[in-house]
């Protein structure tokens, strides 16, 4: 007997005999391997449990019709995999193929059917079957790879960010200089940050499905991040930016990151698009009731018939022979869906090739808010202290965060595999954990199992601090026994209101 090849199942369903015997002898002589269902309960039991290939589904059935049964199982997310081929000899009509495709149905022929027209369409299927496999396996490949490499760039952004914060804290009074750099690095590194995480999910980029987070913005607060941003690539480029602000602040309800990360790109498609030299202005104002950013430049320009695609995803319309190689074409359609989701819109207009480029985002205004009181960069008033206990194997990370907590007046000791973590906790008897979930020796989940199996730590707190930071990973970590989830790298004031939450000073 052979053993069965995982795309040579097919499950037959027919509710007379003698039909039924006729397509399982026609494949089975073709060389797959077939089994039988007479009514669509059954059908739909057996390929639950059985997972074969190809359904090939005759329409009349004596409990189910055979329309409804193919709904149900590409409706189903653990069967809609599975091909469907149906047949009729009843309903022979163009609006029944119809109706069969449209409940996803991926053939549907009238009987009888010739054995040689048979076996083509099911070869012609499985042919199709094993493409979607293959792309199936391609995107969990892809996912898998930038879930890991968000990971690996987020594990240096943790003690930078943590190593700027104990700056700040150790010297609160360092001079306008000096703060806004540590301003800027912290700044940039929530941006890298917010850009990670869009690797995670490439395909809703694609689509326009990014999340933001909207509060009341000062609009030219969203320019000068976005300047911030582009300016490295406007100074290689040897231009010259005009900026123009207005004096009174002009109110939006947006994400401060997403906004300027699409003004940042107008700026960028502005130096790259400019010749060596030229000239680029950016404006910010309030006019007939929007909030009106405008990026001009003197560059190539663009030709009439290339407006409507120019912000087409992976559009390239607008280069010269040597720019080609300058991008992928996505970064205009992802201003125009970062617009969009803040419920504005985005336009374009030149006097055509070479003669410069004039790009527009209008977005609602909304009604000013009252500004947050300034964060006072001194020490924190003297709190509890904590025993807290760090394990990371990224001793950068693990010495950063340790010094933070210690600047905070609490207790801390650290570790970098699960092992040594086991004895410290042993003998540290911490209040809470910071526990990262890839540890060379053992998970972050078996350690925290194993800490609260430690006499006299069932109650601790624990808390996951990890570069994985997917909806899933965050159900493992609680699913997992953690108290909390948090994705590097997290900011002093997360820390602080961790402990504080799970340790209260009363306690």
């Amino acid at each position: 007997m052979t053993t069965r090849a995982p795309d040579q199942l097919i499950l037959n369903v027919d509710d007379t005999d003698a039909a039924r015997y006729a397509k399982t002898r026609i494949l089975s002589r073709a060389g797959y391997q077939v089994i039988e269902a007479g009514t669509g309960a059954e059908a739909i039991a057996m390929a639950r449990t059985q997972n074969p290939m190809l359904v090939l589904l005759d329409t009349r059935l004596p409990d189910i019709n055979g329309f409804e049964v193919c709904r149900q199982l590409k409706d189903d997310p653990a069967t809609r995999h599975i091909l469907v081929l149906q047949t009729s000899a009843s309903f022979v009509g163009t609006t029944d193929k119809v109706r069969a495709l449209d409940t996803g149905a991926d053939n549907y022929l009238f009987e009888p059917i010739e054995p040689e027209e048979l076996i083509a369409n099911v070869r012609a299927l499985l042919r199709l079957g094993r493409v979607e496999r293959e792309l199936r396996e391609v995107d969990r490949r892809k996912d898998e790879f930038l879930a890991i490499l968000a990971h690996e760039l987020r594990n240096p952004l943790g003690p930078i960010r943590s190593a700027v914060e104990l700056l700040r804290h150790l010297d609160p009074y360092a001079p306008p200089a000096q703060e806004n750099a540590r301003q800027m690095i912290i700044r940039q590194t929530d941006h890298m940050v917010r850009l990670v995480d869009d690797l995670l999910d490439v395909s809703r980029i694609s689509q326009g499905k990014i999340t933001v987070h909207k509060a009341p913005l000062r609009l030219h607060e969203v320019v000068l991040a976005a300047i911030e941003t582009a300016n490295p690539a406007i100074k290689r480029g040897d231009h010259s930016l005009a900026v123009s602000l207005p004096d009174d602040d002009i109110w939006v309800e947006g994400d401060a990151v997403r906004l300027a990360q699409a003004v940042a790109n107008l700026l960028n498609n502005a130096g790259k698009f400019t010749p060596r030299g030229g000239q680029i202005s950016i404006s910010a104002l309030a006019e007939n009731g929007e909030a009106v950013i405008r990026v001009a430049d003197n560059g190539i320009g663009i030709a009439p018939e290339q407006k409507d695609q120019i912000f087409t995803l992976f559009a390239q319309g607008r280069h010269t022979d040597e720019r080609v190689k300058d991008g992928l074409g996505i970064g205009l359609s992802l201003v125009r869906t970062l617009v969009e989701l803040h419920g504005g819109t985005v336009g374009v207009s030149s006097p055509g090739a070479g003669q410069g480029s004039i790009f527009e985002i209008r977005l609602p205004l909304t009604a000013a808010a009252t500004a947050a009181a300034p964060v006072q960069d001194e020490a924190p008033a003297p709190s509890t202290k904590r025993r807290v206990l760090v394990v990371d194997d990224n001793r950068d990370s693990a010495d950063m965060l340790a010094s933070l907590l210690e600047f905070a007046g609490h207790e801390v000791a650290t570790a970098n595999d699960g092992t040594s973590a086991l004895a410290r906790a042993a003998e540290f008897r911490p209040q809470l954990a910071f526990l990262d979930i890839g540890l060379p020796d053992m998970t972050g989940y078996a350690l925290a199992g194993a800490i609260r199996k430690i006499a006299g730590l069932e109650q601790i707190a624990l808390v996951a601090l990890t570069g994985y930071g997917q909806q899933k990973d965050r159900d493992d970590a609680l699913a997992g026994g953690f108290n909390q989830h948090l994705t590097k790298p997290v900011s002093y004031e997360t820390l602080v209101e961790t402990i504080e939450r799970f340790l209260p000073a009363a306690q």
